[in-house]
């Protein structure tokens, strides 16, 4: 399985991001949002009442064929939510 997380953030910041939090997984950017446009992963979302433009937090499963299993938008509970990801797809996390 390969993990992917995409921000608009630069390279850079992801860098120092990685570094910070022991990430093992790979974080591409994206400034001109196309990607995460592409998975729902921006646009508009309510915060603090307001409707504005952002990233929406959420998870796209795409299999070895390139087509997308699963998709979680809006991801509510940002801890609880990779060991429900691991779950549906069969994954044990040790």
């Amino acid at each position: 399985m390969v993990i992917i997380g995409v921000s608009p953030d630069s390279e850079a910041s992801h860098q120092k991001f990685i570094e910070k939090n022991n990430l093992p997984f790979l974080l591409l950017s994206d400034p001109d949002k196309k990607v995460m446009t592409a998975y729902e992963a921006f646009g508009e979302k309510k915060m603090y009442g307001k409707r504005v433009q952002g990233v929406i937090r959420s998870t796209v499963w795409i299999g070895p064929d390139g087509k997308v299993k699963r998709h979680w938008p809006k991801v509510a509970k940002a801890a609880d939510h990779p060991q429900k990801v691991l779950d549906e797809i069969g994954v044990s996390h040790g």
